[in-house]
């Protein structure tokens, strides 16, 4: 198997990744749907980074990244394909986003679904801390749990 190739977001890559985060939790379960992600990705979304991972020279991840968040900078969305996943393609995309980020920041945040356990264990296993949850932030009865991964204090005493 070949290993992933991270780019950034063209808009030609719109319908696979639309195909790609409509087709998977958790975002279904928060009732985000096509029309939903069509919107955003109408090409790509604006003041953002925006990039895909690549397997087998098919769309299998996707990030979007906000510069200038709380001293840092925040990893908007992180989606592989469910035919993707366990491949290594997640990883390669966050390593990816962190080598970018940690170049000019010493914080990365992001957020996660108190009922995706799958993505919670992915972050702890990256290095992220749970910082708190936000309940009733997306839909009712869930929270969205906010997570900082840093290399150090934003500044430094004296």
């Amino acid at each position: 198997m070949s290993q992933p190739v991270i780019r950034t977001m063209q808009a030609d890559d719109q319908e696979a990744v639309v195909h790609l985060l409509g087709e998977s939790d958790p975002w279904k379960t928060l009732g985000y749907t096509k029309d939903n992600w069509n919107r955003i990705f109408c090409p790509t979304p604006q003041g953002r980074d925006c990039y895909v991972a690549l397997l087998d020279g098919q769309v299998a991840g996707v990030a979007i990244l906000k510069q200038k968040f709380l001293l840092g900078d925040y990893l908007e969305l992180l989606g592989v394909a469910e035919w993707a996943r366990q491949k290594g393609v997640g990883g390669q995309l966050l390593r990816h986003i962190e080598e970018l980020v940690f170049e000019r920041t010493k914080n990365l945040f992001a957020c996660v679904s108190d009922f995706n356990e799958l993505a919670r264990s992915f972050y702890k296993k990256h290095g992220y801390q749970e910082i708190g949850p936000m309940p009733n932030f997306l839909i009712p009865g869930s929270a969205e749990l906010l997570l900082r991964k840093t290399v150090g204090p934003a500044r430094q005493k004296g």
